[in-house]
């Protein structure tokens, strides 16, 4: 979304299954853009998970995340988890109750995601949070060098795909807020789903 990034109240990384997610939010703390960071995600990882984002973490990606931040120095002290999310929407809405209960109540915060879900994050966010300014980023990296060995350009064409989707179809089921989809993109998520990049589609 190329949103400029300015100091914060808040850094609140999603959880997921790229690490260098954990990283980016990391590092931000660590250039001085917010005083906390907020790491939020499932209290059962993806390990029974069946789908693409499957991962064979045995721990919540909150506390998987915190794990990689402290080794980058992050202060323990200065990690909050929420661990029981298990979608998007969770999130946001978990996150949001837990800081309240710290009596924390953040006007800026900046939201850290995968690249290609920054738009689903900002329109979840934007949902349940609207009061809220947010600035959305991700790890600094071309499509080209995304793969790797846990997320082949397969998965993550699927994955793409099915994220695309739910931009289009989450508005009307009251997840997200609108976004404009260019047709040439919704052609590219025709095609794409046409020739068998389907398998993270909602059926």
């Amino acid at each position: 979304m190329h949103h400029q990034l300015e100091k914060a109240d808040c850094i609140l990384v999603l959880g997921n299954n790229d690490l260098r997610v954990a990283e980016r939010g990391a590092q931000l703390y660590l250039d001085g853009f917010a005083p906390y960071i907020v790491f939020s995600g499932t209290g059962f990882g993806h390990k029974h998970r069946k789908d693409m984002l499957a991962t064979n973490w045995q721990k919540a990606e909150a506390e998987i995340f915190a794990d990689v931040a402290i080794k980058m120095g992050v202060p323990k002290e200065n990690i909050i988890l929420e661990k029981n999310s298990t979608n998007t929407g969770e999130n946001i809405i978990f996150t949001k109750k837990l800081l309240a209960e710290k009596q924390l109540y953040p006007k800026k915060i900046i939201l850290v995601q995968k690249p290609y879900m920054e738009r689903r994050a900002y329109a979840t966010f934007k949902n349940f949070w609207p009061q809220t300014e947010v600035m959305v980023t991700s790890q600094q990296i071309s499509f080209t060098d995304y793969p790797n060995k846990a997320i082949t350009k397969d998965k993550l064409i699927n994955i793409m795909v099915g994220d695309l989707q739910r931009i289009k179809i989450y508005p009307d089921k009251g997840f997200q807020i609108p976004q404009e989809i260019p047709n040439n993109v919704w052609d590219a998520y025709k095609k794409l789903s046409a020739v068998g990049y389907d398998l993270h589609l909602i059926r």
